[in-house]
């Protein structure tokens, strides 16, 4: 099979906890870079890699970033050129330097574009921000928007108080404090669209709601953290 050049961004963990980009294809990791960071070892090195979309950014992204940028403006009062240079300062600083513009003429990749909106909705979910104008455009099908909904206590469909609902059913009669969470999918519905769930079932729900992620597992620190008991012995952080 012959050699491919994959996208995909690699970083590498120094000693002191700091992540560096060091390439945007697999093939062209420089491990002589890496060990020259961790003590000359090129084994059992931290490293994370995310695997990138080439494609150019999407009207749908420009659209629902500048649709969560209306909201945070009405909610914070501040003028849409300061809320935007802090998002796009903060890619910066989080990607090492690297701009991010959305501009139709932009050379960003919609990977990049899906960074910067996932800060959006990491300061949305952190700050309670209420969502009006972008929620009709917000990713429910994104694991990272599942996965904050289900952190913060928000409503998947409607972004009210929220109830931790298992997509795998327990069983009835087993007890759930022995049960390990980390093998269940679930994801976060207010009481009234936990109701519907059960009602139309689970394929005309997701068909009703656009879901083509159904449901996230959690590590036994995430469960820990929701402070859902259960058997966790065997399972992995």
């Amino acid at each position: 099979m012959p050699s491919m050049k994959i996208p995909a961004r690699v970083y590498v963990q120094e000693k002191n906890g700091k992540c560096f980009g060091i390439s945007e294809y697999l093939e062209e990791v420089n491990w002589e870079h890496v060990a020259n960071i961790n003590d000359g070892n090129v084994q059992g090195v931290p490293a994370m890699v995310t695997f990138v979309d080439k494609r150019e950014i999407s009207e749908l992204q420009r659209h629902f970033y500048y649709a969560l940028l209306g909201d945070i403006i009405n909610w914070s009062g501040e003028s849409k050129e300061i809320i935007d240079e802090y998002f796009h300062n903060l890619y910066w600083i989080k990607n090492d330097g690297e701009e991010i513009s959305l501009k139709d003429s932009s050379p960003n990749s919609m990977s990049d574009a899906k960074r910067l909106i996932d800060y959006v909705i990491d300061f949305i979910f952190d700050n309670q921000v209420p969502v009006k104008k972008g929620y009709e455009l917000l990713p429910r099908n994104e694991e990272h928007f599942q996965y904050q909904s289900v952190m913060h206590k928000s409503c998947l469909i409607c972004g009210q108080h929220a109830d931790f609902h298992h997509v795998d059913t327990v069983g009835m009669g087993n007890n759930r404090n022995k049960t390990d969470h980390t093998k269940h999918r679930v994801m976060a519905l207010c009481r009234v669209h936990h109701t519907e769930f059960h009602k139309i079932g689970l394929t005309e729900f997701c068909k009703k709601y656009h879901l083509t992620i159904i449901g996230i597992r959690l590590s036994k620190d995430d469960l820990k953290k929701l402070g859902v008991k259960g058997n966790y012995e065997q399972a992995t952080t």
